[in-house]
């Protein structure tokens, strides 16, 4: 009921100015009442008190209100409401989008927060959830490359398979070759017109039998756009380590090839980003979701249905309510 109401509108509003008169009829009936309904009292009448009918005469009195409601409604449909249904066609034009994750040890520096890949994890859960409409693969890396979810815009399954990812699922090293060339394998079959890879990584190639520059060339071939993101920098970095007097927090060197992943970028059309810390990683994955704009056209088509006969209904039977008992329950005998 109330979505009816809430999709009404009017053609003619200008008509409710009507709506003055019956506001007008009701002012005069109760401005005329003791003229219209004079009381008669006489002492010699109060023995009838018990046999009058106090409620036939009240109806006969406020027999006027059920004549203003029809009028309203009368009012009402010549206003004519109508009613409103819209419905949203959406044509989308998605991007096909594989994020290749490096999950090796260096990973779990503490230099990000909780640690280096719990920062990336949280961020890619950020940036799948603001593309919905986007088929969205994961391909995770360290010293050989596994694809944890292909294409997909089941994106509730893809951001539990992201959260079940870890450090030591794979042989340890950074095979940045691997993890390239499966994200590209995981693309090359794709027909739409915009394909990205978005790589993670915090290392320098250091396994894997594909050289990152050949897969390069792959992506190239295919048409893929690579954005590479380098995590931390050279130098050391926080890592926790178990000692004989418990976990210690140690700084360990670590390595990142900052000239590979600008290569990558710069060959594919795609862009190198620096983080150093999770803020700017959350800001260079906004960044890129700005870049990579998925299509959308959104037709409406917006259907009238006239709904004056519902009020021309209301407001004759309510006439034929009134009719009927002035001429039956209140009928006066002349």
């Amino acid at each position: 009921m109330m979505e009816f109401w809430n999709n009404l509108t009017f053609a003619n509003p200008g008509v409710f100015g009507l709506l003055v008169l019956p506001v007008l009829f009701v002012v005069w009936q109760f401005w005329r009442y003791k003229d219209l309904y004079p009381t008669l009292r006489l002492p010699i009448l109060s023995g009838l008190a018990g046999h009058t009918h106090p409620i036939r005469g009240m109806v006969k009195k406020y027999l006027f209100v059920l004549r203003m409601l029809a009028v309203t409604l009368f009012i009402v449909a010549l206003a004519r409401p109508q009613h409103h249904l819209q419905e949203e066609n959406i044509d989308t034009e998605g991007i096909d989008i594989v994020m290749a994750l490096d999950i090796s040890g260096s990973m779990k520096a503490l230099d990000f927060r909780p640690d280096r890949l719990g920062a990336a994890k949280k961020t890619a859960e950020e940036f799948i959830n603001n593309r919905p409409t986007d088929r969205i693969g994961l391909v995770v890396f360290a010293g050989e490359s596994f694809t944890q979810a292909p294409l997909t815009t089941d994106h509730q399954m893809l951001i539990q398979l992201l959260k079940r990812v870890k450090e030591g699922q794979l042989e340890q090293g950074t095979a940045i070759g691997m993890g390239l060339a499966t994200s590209v394998i995981r693309l090359k079959d794709s027909e739409t017109e915009s394909k990205v890879v978005i790589l993670l990584t915090d290392g320098v190639n250091n396994r894997g039998f594909i050289d990152p520059m050949s897969a390069v060339e792959a992506a190239k071939e295919y048409g893929i756009r690579v954005y590479t993101i380098g995590v931390g920098q050279d130098g050391t970095a926080p890592f926790k380590v178990q000692t004989p007097f418990g976990t210690r927090t140690q700084e360990q060197e670590v390595e990142l090839d900052e000239e590979l992943l600008e290569n990558i970028a710069q060959s594919t059309g795609g862009k190198f980003y620096q983080v150093t810390n999770t803020r700017a990683l959350s800001e260079v994955y906004q960044e890129i979701d700005q870049l990579e704009k998925t299509r959308i056209e959104v037709t409406r088509i917006t259907r009238k249905s006239e709904e004056f006969h519902i009020f021309l209904i209301l407001g004759g039977l309510l006439l034929l309510l009134e009719l009927l008992l002035r001429y039956t329950v209140v009928r006066s005998i002349p």
